[in-house]
């Protein structure tokens, strides 16, 4: 089994698993941490596969409050259908009695030899030759500083006030500082930079607080760095809407995902 980003653990019951709050696994002031929501997410895709025993197709979460450490989250899983090829799941993440998130899925793999992709990795630079991304806050214990970003367009960090990007795109390789494997918990990580774009494209000391993630694989290769292709596709009454995809450095797509968020502007250093 595969080292995990996080400390998932299981139980006795074998559709039961738990989750220890660290700082390395949330973001946010060191006063007022919260569990990243993409671990939330990932956590459930680890719990799900060990659970199932397959590989994950697709898995969207719904975020529905925060965890804070040194809570512990409790992951129950369903599996209402299995079939010969697939599993549909779902995963209720809970502190105590309070549910945190929700996440449905699809687990699998059929019998084919039919592999083909359509969408191509765009032009960027390898990541030796990208400036380094440091996030706002510098996160000095938190999960920010256990992963690794270069900026292969647009803007990531303190530098995006009065520099908006016209596309509402930006490439960043990223990878883990501990070099855990690039599996689709790490995946799911990676995804929720979604809200990191969100500045970037408005040339605005923004971000924001996810609502949901949906993460799509295709295929999964060995890779150092993933090209996540940020593509923010609108903002409008508080709430903003971006997609991402992510590469293999030769090129492979590995996966896809979406989410929507809640839009903040932060207007000062004291804000943030």
């Amino acid at each position: 089994m595969d080292r995990l980003f996080f400390d998932l653990r299981a139980t006795h019951n074998p559709h039961r698993w738990f989750l220890p709050l660290t700082p390395g696994v949330c973001v946010g002031r060191p006063d007022e941490m919260f569990m990243f929501g993409g671990v939330g997410l990932a956590s459930a895709i680890g719990a799900m596969e060990r659970t199932t025993g397959r590989p994950l197709i697709w898995a969207t979460a719904q975020y529905l409050s925060y965890a804070r450490p040194p809570s512990v989250v409790d992951l129950d899983v369903w599996t209402p259908a299995i079939g010969k090829y697939n599993t549909q799941a779902r995963v209720i993440g809970h502190v105590g009695d309070k549910e945190i998130f929700t996440v449905n899925a699809a687990l699998g793999a059929r019998p084919s030899e039919i592999s083909a992709q359509w969408l191509t990795m765009p032009e960027a630079a390898p990541p030796e030759d990208c400036d380094p991304g440091e996030h706002w806050r510098g996160d000095g214990g938190g999960l920010h500083s256990r992963i690794e970003v270069r900026v292969a367009k647009g803007r990531y960090g303190g530098d995006r006030a009065g520099n908006p990007e016209a596309d509402g795109r930006s490439l960043l390789w990223i990878r883990p500082r501990e070099r855990f494997a690039i599996d689709a918990s790490m995946l799911a990580i990676m995804a929720d930079h979604v809200p990191s774009g969100i500045g970037n494209a408005l040339g605005q000391n923004a971000g924001g607080n996810s609502l949901d993630n949906t993460l799509r694989i295709r295929r999964i290769v060995p890779t150092e760095w993933v090209l996540c292709d940020i593509r923010i596709l609108g903002v409008h009454g508080g709430f903003g809407h971006g997609a991402m995809y992510l590469f293999a450095q030769d090129g492979e797509l590995m996966a896809t995902a979406s989410q929507s968020l809640i839009v903040r502007v932060r207007e000062t250093r004291e804000d943030r």
